[in-house]
Formats: structure tokens, C-alpha cells, sequence
């Protein structure tokens, strides 16, 4: 993707995070599933880390091991094809920056730009523990990050994620306000609180925090509505993991009929092969 297009796609991006109404943004982990999401009229599409690593047969977020991880190399090649797929912008799944040190996160928000990325979320729980980073040393990462988009001159929304409302991590909703509230201050453009999802902390979040937030449906239920949830707040609505592992479900309920009583009539209606030569027709944007 070139740079005038890396430009525009971005400043679209942002564009969504300041207007009066809010918006709905799934997840796709490749080509064909951004290709999908786009063709159903979304404004913008993020990857999903964790669709990502089950596609290559590894793990995410609570990896046992790093050689189950997926490796940087192995998720930006993934991020790049689904970014030069489709013509609206693509937020990127940066998990932790890929590094302790702000000059790897900023490293790594450089190589986000770089492949055509709208945006990006960083994290602030440390890779293989069930702790954050230092809060000092959580800001220096957002505010390195900034850094670099600020010298790059391009209008990339930088998503500043705490886990800090994670059972595991057991922090509480005043250690996320504060921590959003520093990294906006530090340059972020949006803040990511996973584990937040019913109507009243949403808005109480929204009231408390000085910029736009992301919110992720189905992280822990099926329940709620995306609809309502923007209604109480939040500017931005993602779907992690939840499309992938609904997915993976669907493939394994498949096997295991197939199995078991030799039925091909499988209980969900496929897509048509024409239709999807049709979705595929046209080349991608790069």
C-alpha cells in the first residue's frame, strides 16, 4: 500500500473516533474474512490476534509456551494481507509492542504504519504473567509510541489497552480510569478496557475517561447488544476473538457430525460458490 493511501485510511479511521456517533468494528484474522466483513457495509475492520494464532495452530493471550505464540514477523504478514485486502481502514491487534522497552513499541508502531495499518492497539500486561507493566514505564511505552507518529506525520490512531479490569490481573475500574487518563495524556487516541462490557460501566467509563473508547463484545458472554452499548458511551465496538472461535465451533460441530453419522447436510447455510467468486472479483487495494 502507498503512502497517499496509508494516509487516507488513517485519517478516515480517526475520522470515526470523533464523530457524534459511534461504530461497530469486527475482527477479521485474513483476507477472505476482512473481504467478508467489508462486504457487509462496516466502516472499519480490526484483526484479531487470537484468530490469527488459532488459523496458525498456536496459542494467544495466556501462551504456555513462546513457541506456541505467534511470532512478530509471523502476525505482521498476517496484518499485511489483510490490510492491502480490503478499502477501509484496519485496525491492528499489536498485542504488547513486541518488546518491554518504549523504543520497542515505538519500533513497532513504526512497522504498524508501515504495512498500512489505520491504527493500533498496544497493551500494558506484560507477555507470559498475569501482571501490567509499571505505570511509569506504561505511559513512557504510549508516550514513545506517540512519538512516532507525531514524527511520521500520519494521522494513525494509536489505542492505548488496559488489562487492569481482567479477573487475572485483579485490578479495578479506578486503576483503568487513571491509567486511560495517562495515556491520553501521554498521545493515545482511544483506550481499550477488556473485561468492561455492561451498560453501567460503560457509562461510567465514558464519563470519566477524556477521549474515545473501545469496548469488546463477547469476550466472556454472548450477551448484550453492540447498539446499546455505543448508546452508553462507547465510541468503538470490536469483537475480538468471538467471530474466530464462533467459527471454530461451527468447524468443529461440522467434524464432529460428519463423524458420528456421516451427515454433510451441515446445520448452518453455506455461501454460495458463486457468490463468493463474486466477493473475490475484484483486487485488493494495494
Amino acid at each position: 500500500m502507498d503512502q497517499k493511501k496509508r494516509g487516507e485510511m488513517a485519517a478516515r479511521f480517526l475520522d470515526l473516533h470523533k464523530t457524534a456517533k459511534g461504530f461497530i468494528m469486527p475482527n477479521a484474522w485474513d483476507p477472505g474474512t476482512a473481504r467478508l466483513l467489508e462486504s457487509e457495509g462496516f466502516p472499519a475492520i480490526g484483526s484479531t490476534s487470537a484468530g490469527i494464532a488459532f488459523s496458525l495452530g498456536k496459542q494467544d493471550y495466556n501462551v504456555t509456551d513462546p513457541s506456541r505464540g505467534v511470532e512478530k514477523e509471523e502476525m505482521f504478514a498476517c496484518l499485511a494481507k489483510i490490510a492491502d485486502a480490503v478499502s477501509v481502514p484496519v485496525n491492528g491487534d499489536l498485542e504488547a509492542g513486541y518488546g518491554d522497552a518504549p523504543d520497542a513499541v515505538a519500533n513497532t508502531v513504526r512497522l504498524a504504519i508501515e504495512t498500512g495499518l489505520a491504527g493500533g492497539n498496544i497493551e500494558d500486561k506484560k507477555p507470559y504473567a498475569d501482571e501490567l507493566y509499571e505505570e511509569g514505564l506504561a505511559v513512557e511505552r504510549i508516550a514513545a509510541a506517540a512519538e512516532t507518529i507525531r514524527a511520521d506525520g500520519t494521522p494513525f490512531v494509536l489505542t492505548a489497552r488496559t488489562d487492569a479490569f481482567r479477573p487475572h490481573v485483579s485490578g479495578s475500574l479506578e486503576i483503568v480510569i487513571r491509567r486511560a487518563n495517562r495515556f491520553l495524556e501521554a498521545g493515545a487516541t482511544c483506550i481499550f478496557a477488556p473485561g468492561i462490557d455492561d451498560l453501567p460501566t460503560i457509562e461510567i467509563l465514558a464519563k470519566e475517561v477524556a477521549g474515545p473508547i473501545n469496548i469488546v463484545a463477547g469476550l466472556y458472554t454472548p450477551d448484550g447488544n453492540a447498539h446499546d452499548m455505543i448508546k452508553a458511551g462507547a465510541q468503538r465496538i470490536s469483537l475480538g476473538g468471538s467471530i474466530a472461535r464462533s467459527t471454530l465451533g461451527y468447524v468443529r460441530k461440522c467434524a464432529q457430525d460428519l463423524r458420528d453419522t456421516g451427515d454433510f447436510n451441515f446445520p448452518a447455510p453455506q455461501i454460495g460458490q458463486g457468490d463468493l467468486n463474486a466477493l473475490f472479483s475484484t483486487p485488493s487495494i494495494s
